[in-house]
């Protein structure tokens, strides 16, 4: 007998809302996929999560606000998870705009949907009204060369997607434990680092902005030091590379 995915949605900082979606039958131990609702004058959803979750996810959304509303949708790369329900979205929000590196704007996005994207250049902000969001152009961290990231420069919020994955179903939405520990074990079985010569450069221009949430897309999403953390990733890494 299979369990049925579950969704909720909880805040991890101001007007930022974590929407996760549990699938306990995904893996042993289940797994999780994570999306970012930012409320503002223009509201901006990060991750769109896979095409069949998109009922559940647009249910957890619109018990904060009307998914007509949003104004741009956001994702680090393109994969399923990360936007495989672009379309739906804006269907339902006719104002959104596709939200993504110019690499993945140019090679993917402009002809997926029929929406002008956002392309954003490295350090380019985005001004939702108090939030102002600054892209981080890190191609192949963790992988795709049109990945990149957004940071909150309001509430110090680096959306890392893939970075500290976690496997479960991600029930708690923000914590304060070490989570490096638990990520760099799935990790190890399932390698999804493609290990480019910049990681560590890369890792480092993170970590010096100074994140205190790092919102992941699988598993909870994290406060503390979140520059500490990042650098201890990088150490992680450098040691798989030396080993």
């Amino acid at each position: 007998m299979t369990t049925p995915p579950f969704s909720s949605i909880h805040p991890i900082a101001t007007d930022t809302y974590r929407i996760n979606t549990g699938l306990p039958d995904a893996m042993p131990g289940g797994f999780s996929f994570n999306q970012y609702l930012v409320v503002d004058e223009r509201p901006l959803l990060f991750h769109t999560g896979p095409r069949k979750l998109f009922p559940l996810i647009r249910e957890q959304i619109e018990t904060v606000l009307p998914l007509s509303k949003l104004r741009y949708v956001a994702f680090s790369h393109v994969e399923s998870d990360e936007c495989g329900s672009l379309a739906e979205f804006l269907a339902a929000a006719p104002d959104a705009r596709p939200v993504c590196s110019a690499v993945a704007a140019m090679v993917s996005v402009a002809d997926m949907v029929d929406r002008e994207p956002v392309a954003m250049e490295d350090g380019q902000e985005l001004d939702l009204g108090r939030h102002r969001l600054a892209w981080q152009s890190t191609p192949h961290l963790p992988h795709g060369w049109e990945c990149g990231y957004l940071f909150d420069t309001l509430t110090r919020t680096l959306f890392c997607g893939d970075l500290f994955t976690q496997p479960g179903i991600g029930e708690r939405p923000l914590v304060s434990e070490d989570i490096l520990a638990v990520s760099e074990d799935f990790r190890r079985q399932m390698d999804y680092f493609a290990h480019s010569p910049d990681t560590l450069q890369m890792i480092e221009k993170l970590a010096r902005l100074e994140p205190r949430v790092l919102a992941c897309m699988h598993g909870s999403a994290w406060t503390g030091d979140g520059a500490r953390m990042l650098r201890r990733l990088g150490a992680a890494l450098m040691m798989k590379a030396a080993a």
